[in-house]
Order: structure tokens, then sequence, then C-alpha cells
């Protein structure tokens, strides 16, 4: 065996013997791929983030030769080769439903001379330790769980689908002027109805429960849509759970005194939803009679909804939903879900859960009609206080620097949806899908990606992607667990028929593949 300095000086002398080839390489100039074959060789993947499946290197790189172990592995950030810009829709995988595509990325930018492989310190000698490299800046960082490849270095609000979908969000944007006009008049009614419905029989305890997306800071397009939920507190209930969904129930007291004021809606010992909601609709379409000041008409009652529908001075919806509040331990089927503790940590979830819950007169489906005497389990007033606080950092939100895209990406599905239904309102098929489904699958797609890096504004381009191909991926398997109950599928072909699922997901393609000309000209 040879002693350890025979080594070095041989290795040393091989090296120098390598200097005039790397110089002649150097002066040549930095070797860029953009008239080559997309068959040839390629590099190795960058590990897959959680959004789908990492995309392949746009650059190549020359593996090093066995015997120069002591050159520096790594290219300084400026010799990426330049590559040149594709379309959105060549760049995303097209046969894979959990793939994340990037739309309208531009290659990356040099910011420093393109190195030679040898590099300058061997020319300084072989056995000068190779210096460290210097920490990336903050373009030069993928965000943990997206996609890995080139574009990623590049500034998405540069990219041209990102500033598409920002002067989309600008549109959308409401002014306080509007909203506080639009509020004003729905608090007033709504506060005149709440007056009346304490003087009533059964329900002397109701309090409005402020929730809906207008309290989420999440309302899109025009203040003219309104949810309002009236709660009322009934103490010492028992649930039956109905069918094997873990979402509905049957409602009955576990004591009745005479003197319950809620004994006037019992069936067969049973609290009777449909009785009680007619109750309230019948308070309700009597007292808005009585509103002199603006004009307000009662909407017809759609089958199977537990919403009283208002229309206020011709412009304005308010859907006002009775809830029974429950100050007790959430149902069994509700143990696995509320999966936050990755994201909003598991405190917070435990917080959470000690909350009260809440069930509104929800029929159940049964067979092609209604079970009418169920109640559904709501958890509103949680989604609410998660978009709120909606960032892995507590100050998510709070300023610019700790600011990222989550509502901006909500924002823009749910306008998605809202433009395909408005588009297509007379072929019905999209009649059964709501902002609540897309709010459910945005849930989910943030406890698999918690990061608030997965979430930067300047990644919007390709968060709005990833947000598009995961609810395509729900449509596609007709799978979508509700948040909080996961035996609850939203998407079961009893709830919403495949053909629907079918024309929605192809509807959605069409869009991303042509840069959703559902937005309109920006």
């Amino acid at each position: 065996m040879q002693p350890r300095q025979g080594k070095a000086t041989r290795r040393a002398s091989e090296a120098g013997a390598t200097v005039p080839e790397a110089s002649a390489r150097s002066a040549r100039g930095a070797r860029t791929d953009r008239n080559e074959s997309p068959a040839a060789p390629e590099a190795a993947l960058p590990e897959a983030g959680k959004f789908g499946p990492a995309r392949k290197s746009g650059s190549r790189q020359k593996k090093s030769p066995p015997d120069t172990q002591e050159r520096s592995p790594v290219r300084a950030t400026g010799a990426r080769a330049k590559k040149a810009p594709q379309p959105a829709q060549d760049a995303r995988p097209s046969d894979s439903p959990s793939a994340a595509g990037a739309e309208g990325l531009e290659p990356p930018a040099a910011r420093e001379p393109a190195l030679s492989r040898a590099g300058s310190r061997r020319q300084r000698g072989a056995r000068c330790p190779p210096k460290p490299r210097p920490p990336p800046g903050p373009l030069d960082v993928p965000s943990p769980g997206l996609p890995v490849s080139v574009p990623i270095l590049v500034r998405r609000d540069a990219a041209p689908g990102a500033r598409k979908l920002r002067a989309v969000l600008e549109k959308l944007r409401l002014s306080h002027q509007d909203i506080s006009k639009a509020a004003k008049v729905v608090n007033g009614v709504v506060g005149h109805l709440l007056h009346r419905l304490k003087c009533e029989s059964g329900f002397g305890g109701v309090e409005r429960l402020h929730t809906g997306s207008y309290y989420e800071h999440v309302k899109i397009s025009a203040p003219n849509e309104f949810d309002v939920m009236f709660k009322l507190e009934v103490p010492r209930i028992q649930l039956e759970p109905y069918s094997d969904t873990g979402a509905y129930y049957f409602v009955k007291f576990k004591r009745n005194p005479k003197e319950n004021p809620l004994s006037q809606f019992l069936e067969d010992e049973i609290l009777s939803a449909s009785k009680m909601l007619s109750k309230f609709r019948k308070i309700i379409k009597e007292e808005i009679n009585n509103i002199k000041d603006t004009d307000v008409i009662m909407k017809r009652k759609r089958r199977g909804s537990p919403a009283v529908t208002l229309l206020i001075n011709k412009e304005i919806s308010v859907d006002i939903t009775l809830a029974l509040e429950l100050k007790t331990s959430w149902p069994t089927s509700t143990q696995d879900g509320l999966a936050v503790k990755n994201w909003l940590s598991a405190k917070v979830r435990q917080q959470l859960r000690l909350k009260p819950f809440y069930l509104v007169p929800k029929h159940a489906k049964e067979g092609n009609g209604f079970q009418e005497e169920t109640w559904r389990l709501s958890f509103s007033h949680i989604e609410k206080e998660i978009l709120s606080n909606h960032g892995k950092c507590k100050t998510c939100c709070e300023n610019k620097e700790t600011k990222c895209c989550r509502k901006d990406c909500l924002k823009l599905m749910k306008y998605l949806l809202e433009q395909l239904k408005e588009k297509f309102k007379d072929k019905k098929h999209l009649d059964k899908f709501s902002s609540y489904h897309v709010k459910t699958a945005f849930f989910h797609l943030c406890t698999d990606n918690p990061q608030d890096s997965q979430w930067d504004p300047k990644d919007l381009g390709l968060c709005f992607d990833n947000c598009v191909t995961y609810f395509l991926q729900c449509l596609r398997t007709e799978q979508l667990k509700n948040f909080f109950i996961p035996g609850f599928n939203l998407f079961s072909s009893n709830l919403i028929d495949t053909s629907s699922k079918e024309f929605l997901s192809k509807q959605i393609e069409y869009e991303r593949n042509n840069e959703f000309p559902v937005f309109g000209e920006i």
C-alpha cells in the first residue's frame, strides 16, 4: 500500500494536468442545452415535494470523474444553463392528476458569471480545501413540499400566469365602501328579525353567530351574498346517528320536562327538524312584512336546504340558518377529522375541539327523497377561525414580511367555480357544486402542505395550479372527505352524480390548458 503522501502527490499531479483542458472549456464559454434534444440523458431528479412528483430539471450536469474527489461538486448559482421558455401546458404532465404544474414560468436569470467545471480554485493548487458555498439567496431555496425544478428559482410575480392571477385578484377586491354599505343594510334586517325571534316561544335564547365568507375575508366579486346563522343552545340532549356517514343525527332530549319550550317540535320523542324549520320560516316571513324602510322578500324554499333565503333591495341575497348549539364533546365520527397537527399544531387542534359544535336542519338524502327529521353537524365557526389564523407561523399575513397566498388561492378557486356555474347555468350540470366543496379541498391541501414557505406569494401561479390539480383529483376519484367528518364523502355518487363530476373536471382542465379564459380579459 502506498503512503498517503504519495497519493496526494499523484492526485495533485493529475489535477494539474487537467488545468489546460478546463481552461479551454472555460474560454469556450459555459455550455448550454438550448438546442439539445429532450431525449438526451437526464440529470438526477430532486426529491419530490408534497404537492406532487418532482419535474425534471431543465439543465443537465456532467458527472465528475472519479479521480477528482477534491473538486467542488456544487455549480455556482449563475452557472445554471438558460432554457428557452415553454408554454405552461407543455411543462405540466397531463397524465398525472396529482402532479402540480407551474403556469407561465420564465427561465431563471443568471445572477453571476458562469464558472468552469474545474474552477479557479484548481489553478491555485489541488491541496487547497474547497471553500464552503455561500448560503443561497431567498430566491434560490425551493419551497419545501413544492415540486422542485429549475423554474422554482424564478420570481413568480414576473411570470405571465402570475401577473394574470394578480390582476384577477385585484378585480375581485371589494371596496370598503361597498362592503360597509351592504353590511349595514343586512345588519338592519337581521337585527329586526332577531328581535322578533327572541319574543317567540322556543326561540327566546336565539343569538347571532358570525360565519361565512364575509367574516372569513374570502368574499369575492360583489358584496351581494351573505350567510347568517342564528344559534340556539339546547342542553341535555342525546344524538342518534342516522346512516353511516357520521354527519346526520336524530336529536332526543335526555329529560323532557313539560315546561321545555321545544316540546312543541317533538315527533315521537325526536326533535323534528322539519317542524322547527317550518316555524322558523313562518316567523321570518311574517316579520319581513313589518320592515318598512327596506324592500325584503323571501325566496321559494329550496328542497333539502336548511336556509331561509331573503332578497334585500332586489340585489342582496341573505341565507339565514337556524343552528342548535351543543356544548358537549364532539361526536366520535369527528375523532380523526380536523387533521391540523402538522399545520396549526396539536395544541390548536385540542383548543378547537373544546369549542361547541352545531346542528343545522339539513335533511339527509334517502333514495330519491330526503329524511326530513335529521340534523347535520356544522363547524362553520371553526372554519372561520382556521382561515383567520391560517399560518403555521402565528404572525402569518400580519405584515408584508410574513405574507402567504393561501387566501388568494382560495379566492381564485371560488371564482373559478362561480364563473363556470354561471357559464353553464342552463345545463344544470353544476348545480350541486358549491364553494364549500372548494373550501374543503383547500383545507386538505393546507394540511398536506403546512409550511408557510410552501405558500409564498411569489409562487402564486404554482400554488394556484396545485389547488386546481388537487381539486381535479378529487373529482376524478370521486373522493372529497368532509374536513371534520372523514367518513362523510362530499363527492359520493348518491350526492353528486358521476357525469356532473366528469363534466366539471373537463371544464376545469380546459380552462387550465387555455390560461383560464373564463376569468375574462385582464
